[in-house]
């Protein structure tokens, strides 16, 4: 059944009314409340009043200080609150903490559900489709439209100074989106509420309300590249220029916004470029005319457009120092079989069949 809401002027009326009616609320009202609510009301779709929620919960302090945020806010916004907890089996403790968390969350009157993997998780890339996987499952199930991880600034600063360090593309450094649509999965959304939030912040949250924390000591090994970063990296820049890891994760936002504006004015560039009755080619001589910056816009969002393909960044300056018309005609083979030529006029995608 389709749940008829409030207007958005009754909702936050509503909203503003229950900040007044609950005093438990009041008492313990935050400068960390006030952040997670001044975004809120400044980003509507994030978190809509009375919107059931799925949150993703590991028990570490990074989620356990989203519990107890989103948990104080509901009283106010009339959430739906639904915990998800995927015990993967990689430590000799797992069913504990399963167990354990379960436990905490009868206490608190919040709802948790448990998954365990009928196969052997033998990687993270394979372990985190298997989460998503879990948590699309869930929400259908249970009509929720928005999944809630608990990703920090730093874990978003994390991952663009590991991108960095691959020499990702901007779209690359542009990584951990505030929210985001899942391929092919109509009306349930990933988001992410903490990114203005630092590791620091979300440790201090569990400190102040004595929240219980599940460790994952395998945070602490330094075989794996994003620990080294973690342990390393991030408090050598903290120390020499504190709050570092939330001005990162500041920059990786601001490159999103940037990426969103490209993305709107590049298939204008695109139809400018483009031999009349067939997008699949371009014309070379008007594209190489421009600054290999804008050369670089336009051919990775024609060929991600036309072909379905992420090209490599390394593959993409090759390519652009062949196409000026000193260099004569030329082929370049990508994946999934499309070959790239260009002759004096034309640049060309064709399927190799």
């Amino acid at each position: 059944m389709t749940q008829i809401l409030p207007s958005e002027d009754h909702q936050i009326q509503a909203i503003s009314l229950n900040i007044v009616a609950h005093s438990t609320i009041k008492k313990q009202w935050s400068t960390w409340h006030q952040r997670l609510h001044g975004q809120i009301i400044a980003n509507k779709g994030l978190l809509p009043y009375r919107a059931s929620l799925v949150l993703a919960i590991s028990g570490g302090q990074d989620s356990m200080a989203l519990v107890r945020l989103l948990n104080d806010l509901q009283h106010i916004y009339e959430w739906e609150l639904h915990l998800w907890h995927g015990n993967h089996r990689w430590r000799p403790d797992s069913d504990q903490v399963a167990n354990e968390l379960a436990e905490w969350a009868s206490e608190e009157k919040l709802s948790l559900c448990v998954s365990i993997p009928n196969r052997v998780l033998d990687s993270e890339s394979i372990a985190r489709q298997w989460r998503y996987e879990c948590l699309i499952n869930q929400a259908k199930r249970l009509g929720c439209e928005k999944i809630i991880t608990a990703h920090t600034a730093s874990d978003r600063a994390e991952t663009l100074l590991l991108n960095i360090s691959r020499g990702s593309d901007r779209h690359g450094m542009a990584s951990l989106p505030n929210s985001r649509h899942f391929l092919y999965i109509d009306n349930v959304n990933l988001i992410r509420p903490l990114l203005n939030f630092s590791r620091q912040d979300t440790a201090a949250i569990c400190q102040e309300w004595k929240l219980p924390i599940w460790y994952d000591h395998t945070n602490e090994n330094l075989s794996f590249s994003r620990n080294r970063i973690r342990h390393r990296v991030l408090p050598i820049l903290e120390e020499l220029h504190p709050g570092a890891s939330l001005r990162i994760s500041a920059l990786s936002s601001r490159l999103q916004e940037e990426n969103q504006t490209l993305s709107e004015l590049l298939p204008l560039a695109i139809r400018s470029l483009t031999k009349p009755r067939d997008r699949h080619q371009l014309l070379r001589t008007e594209l190489v005319s421009l600054s290999k910056s804008n050369q670089r816009h336009v051919l990775y969002e024609w060929i991600r457009r036309e072909c379905n393909l992420n090209i490599k960044t390394s593959v993409l300056e090759q390519l652009i120092n062949r196409l000026p018309l000193s260099q004569g005609p030329g082929k370049l083979y990508l994946a999934a079989g499309w070959i790239l030529s260009w002759n004096r006029k034309y640049i060309v995608l064709d399927p190799n069949n």
